[in-house]
C-alpha cells in the first residue's frame, strides 16, 4: 500500500494535470479517440452489430469534447485515422450514422470531406 507521501504526490500530479488540461488547446488526444471508438470498428466495416460499448464510447467522447479545440481535435483525428484505411461509401454512411443511432448530436458530420477547422 502506498504511503501518505506517495498519495500526496499522486494527488498533486492529478491536480496539475487537471489544471493544465483546461488551459491547453485540446485536452483529448487522438489515442483517446481511437481507444474510445475501437468498439465501433466492426460495425463501421460492416462485420458486426452496433454495440452498447460503441455507443457508450461515442457518448463519452461527445461529453468530453466540450470546447471548440476539443471538437476540432476529435474531428481531425477521425479524418486522419480514416485516411489510413481503404473505405467505401457504405463505411462512410455507417460511420456518419453512428451518432444518431447512439442518440448523440454532433456539431459536424462524420465524413472525409468535413472541414474540421470550421467545427465549432
Amino acid at each position: 500500500m502506498a504511503g501518505p507521501r506517495a498519495l500526496h504526490l499522486v494527488c498533486l500530479v492529478v491536480c496539475i494535470m487537471v489544471m493544465t488540461a483546461s488551459t491547453t488547446k485540446a485536452a483529448i488526444s487522438c489515442n483517446q479517440v481511437i481507444n474510445t471508438l475501437t468498439p465501433c470498428i466492426s460495425y463501421v466495416v460492416g462485420n458486426g452489430a452496433l454495440t452498447d460499448n460503441c455507443c457508450n464510447g461515442i457518448r463519452g467522447l461527445n461529453s468530453a469534447a466540450r470546447t471548440t479545440p476539443d471538437r476540432q481535435s476529435v474531428c481531425t483525428c477521425l479524418k486522419n485515422t480514416a485516411s489510413q484505411f481503404s473505405y467505401n461509401s457504405r463505411n462512410v454512411a455507417l460511420a456518419a450514422g453512428l451518432p444518431g443511432k447512439c442518440g448523440v448530436k454532433l456539431p459536424y458530420k462524420i465524413d472525409p470531406s468535413t472541414d474540421c477547422k470550421s467545427v465549432k
